[in-house]
């Protein structure tokens, strides 16, 4: 018998990954451009983004949803 197979893109990706992943791509300056969100464009840390974003659901809908539209290389 075969286990049933995950349909979410982002199944075992952590929000730190995601957001560690999009900075190192784009740098903070770029991603608080492309989300202007607070704790992106004013003394931006991984830390206090994780925060935010774990309250914030529309912001990590914004976050994933940029994940999965880059292309990384």
């Amino acid at each position: 018998m075969s286990t049933p197979q995950n349909n979410d893109p982002l199944h075992g990706i952590t929000l730190e990954m995601i957001l560690t992943r999009l900075v190192e791509h784009y740098g903070w300056k770029k991603l608080g451009r492309m989300i202007p969100i607070n704790c992106f464009t004013t003394d931006p840390t991984i830390n206090s983004s994780l925060k935010l974003l774990r309250r914030t659901p529309w912001a990590r809908k914004k976050v994933e949803s940029l994940y999965l539209r880059t292309r990384f290389s």
